[in-house]
């Protein structure tokens, strides 16, 4: 397990993490969002050892992380760190070697990743020379080579196109599902955060605001949005809806208040005609988003 303990880190006056923390599981694929600026990248930078946290501790199976763990450990930047004169596959074997491999280990490993990240046949084009969507499955590469303990990744999606994300999402579910390596990675692309990840920490301003498994997370949501359809009505009338104590959201979606019934909805609408759906209205995780981040940014004006 990787566990992040209160960190707090500061740049002047701007606080960047305050107190963050959360924990993800080995074999787990994990989404790190928040809002840009929100302190995900300076999160990730303390826990590959870049940046040193003003307080706070980071725990790989219990034990402080030092550099020898942090050797092991696979980190793809937001920002491109290859060499774009080096050869993909001398460049992935160099890479293998300076984490410890030998020579034969780690060009049969470049080749391995290659070929699963369907770059092989470009391995002896220099980087520099390939659209920025394979520059991005080369990075990846780099961060797979020795075979990592763990996978830290920062925006791994960004500049592909749909088949490159299938292919890199594969590669990734792989080596989680496969040979139990925590992933975690930051990602704006919140429906494939949501298709992929078994977990999330949201976190805003450098605090966590929400964090827990994807399903649950949306299922603790569902309880106060429910859809209501009615046959022959575009949907149930406002009056209705203040009978039973809901609001009405548009697209046939209310939210109850707390204390209201669902029952009392229900009943409120068989009055415009035949109920034809009834069931509590699952938000999807950009939804979710938007909610946690929303109330989190009034709780903070109302200081």
């Amino acid at each position: 397990m990787l566990e992040l303990d209160e960190l707090s880190k500061r740049y002047g006056e701007t606080v960047a993490l305050d107190r963050l923390g959360f924990a993800v599981d080995e074999g787990q694929a994990f989404g790190f969002v928040g809002p840009n600026g929100a302190g995900k990248t300076t999160a990730m930078r303390i826990v590959i050892g870049v940046l040193a946290a003003d307080a706070g501790e980071v725990r790989w199976r219990g034990a402080p992380l030092d550099a020898e763990t942090r050797r092991r450990f696979g980190y793809m930047p937001e920002e491109r760190g290859l060499y774009p004169k080096m050869a993909v596959g001398q460049q992935l074997a160099y890479l293998g070697e300076l984490h410890g491999m030998s020579d034969p280990r780690a060009r049969e490993s470049a080749a391995l990743w290659m070929k699963r990240l369907g770059i092989a046949e470009r391995a002896d084009d220099k980087v520099e020379e390939l659209s920025l969507g394979n520059q991005q499955r080369v990075q990846l590469g780099t961060a797979l080579v020795h075979e990592p303990e763990a996978l830290i990744l920062d925006e791994p999606f960004s500049g592909l196109d749909p088949v490159g994300v299938d292919v890199l999402s594969e590669v990734l579910l792989g080596v989680a599902r496969e040979r139990g390596v925590p992933v975690i990675f930051s990602s704006h692309q919140l429906e494939l955060v949501e298709r992929l990840c078994d977990a999330v920490a949201i976190i805003r301003a450098g605090r966590l605001v929400a964090t827990g498994g994807v399903a649950e997370l949306r299922a603790e949501r569902a309880g106060r949005r429910w859809r209501l359809e009615v046959d022959g009505a575009p949907g149930t009338p406002a009056w209705a809806a203040r009978v039973a104590g809901a609001t009405p959201l548009g697209n046939d979606v209310y939210e109850l208040a707390e204390d209201t019934d669902p029952q009392g909805l229900l009943d409120a609408a068989r009055a415009a005609g035949p109920v034809t759906r009834f069931g509590p209205e699952v938000p999807t995780l950009a939804e979710l988003f938007r909610d946690v981040i929303g109330r989190d940014s009034e709780r903070e004006a109302a200081r």
